[in-house]
């Protein structure tokens, strides 16, 4: 499994995403577990070593961080990951790189080639494994509202073995 930064919501953002999964799920369409927390993820690795935490709280000043969620998209063809935009303003760009930066050194193996500056689609997973013939009825309940205003809270550290979230300290979580 994989471990990963991610930011999170603030609680009316979240609400938002929740109901475009819980409609995705109410169609059939595999959306995600209503266990999950709606998140962007910064950067993914095999490992992410937990020291990171502590170099990451100083990144509290930064939140709450506004932000747009957009346009629907899939990534893939046959069993594609359905997904909203997070549109990519200065300052995400400039967090992502910044977490970037202080993680790069953290992770092992290095940072996955998606995740990197420059090469990265600030994106909230909506649903997974949608096949060709939801897609049309996907993206119609995927693109409602046409854009969510919100903000990000801060940061979290995914540990996918443990499927376990550790809230960056020192950061205000929702």
């Amino acid at each position: 499994m994989v471990h990963s930064i991610e930011a999170v919501f603030d609680p009316d953002t979240e609400a938002a995403i929740r109901g475009i999964w819980d409609a995705l799920r109410d169609a059939g369409i595999a959306g995600q577990s209503p266990q999950a927390r709606p998140h962007a993820t910064l950067t993914v690795a095999e490992r992410i070593d937990p020291r990171v935490d502590a170099l990451l709280a100083p990144l509290a000043a930064r939140f709450p961080l506004p932000c747009r969620i957009g346009a629907p998209l899939f990534f893939g063809r046959a069993k594609a990951v359905l997904a909203r935009l997070v549109v990519p303003t200065e300052a995400l760009l400039e967090l992502h790189a910044e977490v970037h930066r202080l993680c790069g050194p953290h992770t092992h193996p290095a940072p996955m080639a998606n995740a990197l500056p420059d090469h990265w689609t600030a994106h909230v997973t909506l649903a997974r494994r949608v096949v060709p013939d939801q897609m049309g009825r996907a993206i119609t309940i995927a693109g409602r509202p046409a854009e969510i205003a919100g903000s990000i809270a801060g940061l979290r550290r995914w540990d996918g073995n443990a499927k376990r979230e550790y809230p960056i300290p020192g950061l205000p979580q929702d």
